[in-house]
């Protein structure tokens, strides 16, 4: 497996408009991605700014898969302006 955490700050005002797309992002990956086995879109009451995303695919190619993806593409580009900050860390599976 590979694991995908992203950590998104979301600026003033934009959250009622990307959470909607995010979480339609979530649903056509796990949908029409055959690599991708999770998708989960986070939120804090705490910090209301903020959106975690956990996300499970089988492999690396699978995660390079989904960001080539025509969905993921629009995506990101109808939600570029909303976001304030992003950080992406991978992690790959420790098999013994």
């Amino acid at each position: 497996m590979f694991a995908v955490v992203v950590l998104f700050r979301i600026r003033e005002g934009e959250m009622a408009s990307f959470l909607p797309a995010m979480r339609e992002n979530a649903r056509v990956s796990l949908a029409e991605e055959e690599g991708c086995h999770r998708f989960d879109v986070c939120t804090d009451a705490g910090r209301p700014d903020e959106v975690f995303l956990y996300e499970l695919y089988i492999d690396r190619a699978a995660f390079d898969a989904h960001l080539a993806s025509p969905h993921f593409r629009a995506f990101d580009g109808q939600v570029a302006r909303m976001v304030a900050d992003k950080e992406v860390r991978t992690y790959g599976e420790v098999v013994s």
